[in-house]
């Protein structure tokens, strides 16, 4: 059966591999042959992104899946038995994990694994309830939960390899198409403020790295290359804001200049966000929005 992936259009850019997905050209990685090993290895990666990207304290061992529950249940406090939920959601993730490490183990030892076998059910009975916990998991931001990216372990775990890259390259074209917007808007907004002499092609820059930082893999070579100039695009705008994130109104005399480093600040975190976990972010996206949609209506700006 053909895989919708090996439909799509495919090109060189520059001597590498792209792939179109909503008319945006994205780096193309051939998937790995299709076996457990694969998937562990793909699952283990996926995992420790999502905890590197989310709040703190949840990356709860596989080994203390009970005691997490078990003070999930007994929990009467709201706000608590959300951290609670977000900890049980990090400990299903790694008993999973656990559970597939001893597959790949068996069938490295040439012992087969039907797919029916008991211990690859409940496997994916961890990853779906961990996955319907993740709306109570935060983004490291604290803005926003992080279940549309939490679900990629689970994707691996019951769609073949090549679908899996599929959905990728939606999530990744989905998050370029993100990152074009935000910009834009930035562009439009903070290129009328004198303060900020320059800004408009410092922001396109910081973007078209974004959306190259955003496709690319960290095992790419190039990632050398596409990682310096992220950073140092990025500390180009940030030129521009007073070196304190503690500066106040007062101290500068113009609580709209103050207004408007914080939401440029705000913008060029919120761009890293989205090339980091490589999905739009919608929320915090449309809040950032609705924010420099108020400050542009300011009559003064700044």
């Amino acid at each position: 059966m053909v895989s919708n992936l090996d439909k799509r259009p495919r090109k060189e850019i520059n001597g590498r591999a792209h792939i179109k997905y909503d008319d945006y050209w994205i780096r193309f990685y051939e998937p790995p042959p299709d076996s457990y090993r694969a998937r562990l290895e793909l699952i283990d990666a996926l995992t420790r992104r999502a905890f590197h990207h989310s709040e703190p304290g949840i990356n709860t061992p596989g080994s203390r899946l009970e005691l997490a529950r078990a003070h999930w249940e007994r929990q009467s406090d709201p706000d608590k038995q959300r951290v609670n939920a977000a900890m049980l959601a990090g400990a299903l993730f790694n008993r999973a994990t656990d559970i597939f490490n001893s597959v790949v183990e068996m069938e490295a030892k040439g012992i087969k694994i039907s797919r029916h076998n008991e211990l690859l059910r409940q496997c994916g009975r961890y990853l779906q309830e961990a996955l319907e916990l993740g709306k109570y998991v935060r983004h490291i931001s604290g803005e926003e939960g992080v279940d549309e990216f939490l679900g990629e372990p689970l994707k691996i775990f019951t769609l073949p390899i090549k679908d899996y890259y599929e959905s990728r390259y939606i999530k990744i074209a989905q998050a370029m198409r993100t990152i074009d917007e935000i910009i834009e808007r930035m562009i439009e907004v903070f290129g009328r403020i004198p303060r900020f002499p320059d800004v408009a092609p410092r922001l396109k820059e910081y973007g078209e790295t974004a959306k190259r930082f955003t496709e690319i893999m960290k095992s790419d070579p190039d990632f050398f290359t596409i990682w310096p100039e992220f950073v140092v695009f990025r500390d180009r705008i940030m030129a521009y804001v007073p070196e304190s994130r503690e500066y106040s109104s007062e101290q500068f005399g113009d609580p709209e200049y103050l207004r408007a480093c914080k939401l440029l600040t705000g913008g060029c975190d919120l761009i890293y966000h989205v090339s980091s976990v490589r999905v739009p972010m919608t929320k915090s996206s449309r809040a950032y929005l609705e924010h420099l949609d108020a400050f542009h209506a300011t009559p003064s700006g700044a």
